[in-house]
């Protein structure tokens, strides 16, 4: 091949260096030649996903959510782990505050995975939700404000609260502490959200006693149940000799994979069983929940338009309507 049929294989400058144009490389000669990429093209499959989450997202952001006419105080709990519990949490919790309301969220989990996900430092020696529960601190003194949404709040967990299901034997009404520190907190809020660990303790117990509402996140896969008849039995043991109050308000099905027979199959036992109660809105598989805690975000500041984030924004809708009508009882 001559030197000129390989010169005519390379790219030509668009401007010379005297007209006030840059040398370029790569492919750049090649930029007329292709059709202008426009995402939001419903003709393509990925411009018709991406304009239905654009529309979606500004829908749920022209309809303001209902607020409670008491505050609800609402405890995560599942004692398998890995069900989506934190995420749960954390989403809610922001797509709540971001459409108006005022929430809180008390990190009840030694690992921290609550605080971490809404940008709060939760080091050994931050002052902490341990510290209300062992050292009789209020607390309206541990609460810092998230940066998730101007409503946000929470109560960090640090790896001090490991030690707590010890500490607690010994006290004097182990069971009701968290519940005495709620009602005493001065801080205005719609919403308290408890974040519980993947357990049956002490530390479950006394969310239980502190909440009004129990809300079970439930993966869509085989053992999905398996265990949730014990929890349920927790629950009516503390509703008959601790909180009367205390009710299954919510069960949210989460990591649902539509691809999979298995995953109709625990939708449809779980609707059978829990009838209303369960939320309407799935919660699907997707990446973006999992990467957002990472960046000390939820998914609905990391990726507002992503399906986890339009998931977890529906979810939210319904959870704040059911409540709408019940005086926050629900």
């Amino acid at each position: 091949m001559t030197s000129r049929h390989v010169d005519s294989l390379v790219p030509r400058e668009t401007a010379s260096a005297g007209q006030g144009g840059t040398r370029s490389g790569g492919l750049r000669g090649y930029d007329s030649a292709l059709p202008a990429l426009d995402l939001l093209d419903p003709s393509t499959p990925i411009g018709a996903a991406a304009a239905a989450a654009v529309e979606a997202l500004a829908v749920e952001r022209r309809q303001p959510f209902p607020r409670p006419t008491r505050r609800r105080i609402i405890s995560v709990a599942n004692q398998k782990g890995g069900v989506g519990k934190t995420t749960t949490t954390v989403n809610l919790a922001a797509a709540l505050a971001s459409h108006g309301s005022r929430v809180l969220v008390i990190d009840l989990d030694p690992q921290g995975n609550a605080s971490t996900a809404l940008g709060v430092n939760h080091h050994s020696g931050v002052p902490s939700i341990y510290e209300v529960l062992v050292g009789d601190r209020p607390l309206d003194e541990v609460i810092v404000k998230s940066a998730e949404a101007s409503g946000l709040f929470c109560a960090p967990a640090t790896i001090d609260l490991a030690g707590a299901e010890i500490e607690l034997v010994s006290l004097v009404a182990r069971e009701n502490r968290l519940r005495r520190a709620i009602a005493s907190m001065q801080r205005d809020v719609d919403y308290v959200f408890i974040d519980c660990p993947p357990s049956l303790g002490l530390l479950t117990v006394n969310a239980l006693v502190a909440a009004r509402e129990l809300l079970i996140p439930i993966q869509c896969e085989y053992y999905a149940l398996e265990g949730l008849g014990m929890l349920l039995r927790n629950v009516e043991l503390v509703q008959a000799h601790l909180n009367q109050e205390l009710r299954l308000s919510t069960i949210l099905l989460t990591m649902y994979d539509s691809r999979t027979r298995l995953a109709d199959q625990v939708v449809h036992e779980v609707k059978e069983h829990f009838g209303d109660r369960v939320l309407s809105t799935t919660i699907p598989r997707n990446v973006r929940l999992a990467e957002a805690p990472s960046y000390g975000q939820s998914a609905l500041t990391y990726d507002p338009t992503s399906r986890g984030s339009l998931s977890y924004l529906a979810a939210a809708r319904e959870l704040a309507e059911r409540g709408r009508d019940s005086n926050g009882a629900a």
